[in-house]
């Protein structure tokens, strides 16, 4: 009996043995790579790469061993990372008519599924695109439209930053609703008190939603979903805040089909209605009132996290660096002067405060880690082959600290945009916002919110860290970067 059972436990054993054998073999060969495939560190089996990390610092890493071009595994799916201005270019510029649509996220798809402008591809996205930027493209026309909306925004930030004096302050909120309030007079035609209480509500879940997507734990969601859906984790907290963000422009757009006017659009909703009625023989196009919701949505997080984290990390670059700060308040006061408000025409004859703008994106680095992109067909890239459908990430803080393009990458070095004499110049590996087709349809907002900001802040007050403490460069985040919570103390001037 006792034999039986030895043997009874001895086939158990080995049968167990053959089945991990067999699935490892499985794993081998089904993931094996094609020839010339861009190299990488041996993956575990089952689980790939994922103990590498996910973040630019860790891709930095693989880059020094492997080069400027390789892959990983996450999971059973391959992913081509890709470094350096060169590189990088390559993929979003000259190939980037074969790297212009997005993968499936399985965590975002949950949210948007395939609806809006940043996870839509081939034809509704062109459609979508093409209609955002126009619609930018006309609120900035006539009547220096969108310059005023910006400029009225200066002063109720400015205004609120003079009832902060006296004491240390926390400057987040304030920038943040600022930020909102600009894209809001876009798409929704009206601004927000800065002590409306629901919306500021809105703005943290958006906030909280944006931080999360980027921990470990919600990139593992993307890598096993029929794994992380049953279990609890970020991805729940970011469902439940999209579903509440979705719920308030739904109610929004409602509130612009009762009293619509089809001769006095006030902002993009009223005239996303009426692009509805004109395609609706268009269904490819995606012209509906869902899609209405997650292109706003698209837009309003876009033009406010941007904005709001530069503009933070600005003022943290100028308590950090007095000396500059010294340099562009004396830039003001030589173009603008002290009384009047600044406005877009100053930008010219600005260069410093421009390039310090410019370095402060570069610095800063907001998205690390490109939105990836998958292969539309067969190419090579850095000398390697990617085939068809192949997931790929750029790198770009790889190219905003590219040692053969930055005299001093590593450092806050506002003569990187600056020549010889002084003038402003922009510099070729500038990628903050992308590159090719699908770089950011906001770019130039961004700029004229962050000219406009800035220069009226620092017309107006002088910034300064908080008794005993130092300003904190390190930021947070991952998928996007942010500053750390911090406090500043604002003089007259």
């Amino acid at each position: 009996m006792l034999v039986y059972s030895v043997l009874d436990w001895l086939d158990l054993k080995s049968g167990i043995f053959l089945f991990f054998v067999f699935l490892l073999l499985a794993d081998l060969i089904t993931n094996r790579n094609p020839p010339n495939f861009p190299p990488g560190p041996w993956p575990l089996p089952f689980l790939g790469n994922v103990f590498i990390g996910f973040d630019h610092h860790a891709m930095d890493k693989v880059a020094k061993q492997f080069g400027n071009v390789f892959s990983l595994r996450w999971g059973t799916d391959k992913i081509v990372f890709v470094s350096g201005h060169k590189m990088v270019k390559d993929v979003l510029v000259t190939q980037g008519d074969i790297f212009l649509d997005r993968p499936l996220s399985p965590l975002f798809n949950e949210v948007f599924k395939g609806r809006g402008i940043s996870v839509s591809n081939g034809y509704t996205w062109r459609r979508q695109r093409q209609f955002s930027l126009a619609h930018l493209k006309h609120f900035g026309e006539g009547k220096r439209t969108l310059e005023y909306h910006i400029q009225l925004e200066c002063s109720f930030l400015c205004e609120t930053f003079q009832q902060e004096m006296g004491g240390p302050f926390n400057p987040h909120v304030i920038i943040n609703n600022a930020a909102a309030n600009v894209i809001g007079s876009l798409v929704f035609g009206k601004r927000f008190d800065y002590d409306d209480i629901d919306f500021q509500n809105l703005l943290k879940l958006s906030q909280e939603s944006i931080l999360l997507a980027g921990t470990p734990l919600a990139q593992m969601y993307d890598i096993f979903p029929w794994l992380f859906k049953r279990l609890p984790g970020p991805h729940n907290i970011i469902f439940s805040n999209y579903a509440r963000l979705i719920s308030f422009l739904r109610k929004e757009i409602e509130k612009h089909k009762r009293d619509w006017d089809p001769l006095n659009h006030r902002d993009f909703i009223d005239t996303y209605i009426a692009e509805i009625d004109k395609k609706k023989n268009d269904i490819e196009a995606g012209f509906n009132s869902e899609n209405l919701a997650f292109c706003t949505l698209d837009l309003f997080e876009a033009g406010t996290e941007t904005v709001t984290n530069t503009l933070r990390f600005a003022l943290l670059y100028m308590m950090k660096y007095s000396e500059v700060q010294e340099k562009v308040q004396d830039e003001i006061e030589r173009v603008i002067g002290l009384s009047r408000q600044p406005c877009m025409t100053d930008k010219i004859n600005m260069p410093y405060t421009e390039a310090v703008l410019y370095e402060t994106l570069r610095v800063a680095n907001l998205v690390p880690l490109n939105i990836p992109r998958i292969s539309s067909k067969d190419t090579i890239v850095g000398g390697y082959f990617i085939p068809q459908k192949t997931v790929l990430v750029t790198n770009l803080s790889s190219v905003l600290r590219d040692k053969t393009e930055w005299e001093k990458p590593e450092m806050f070095y506002p003569q990187h945009f600056l020549n010889e004499h002084g003038h402003f110049c922009k510099r070729q590996a500038f990628f903050p916002f992308s590159a090719g087709k699908r770089m950011c349809l906001g770019e130039q907002l961004a700029h004229m919110e962050l000219f406009l900001f800035f220069t009226s802040l620092l017309q107006r007050f002088t910034i300064s860290p908080a008794p005993g403490e130092e300003p904190i460069l390190e930021p947070q985040g991952s998928a996007v970067l942010s500053p750390k919570p911090f406090k500043i103390c604002v003089s007259s001037r």
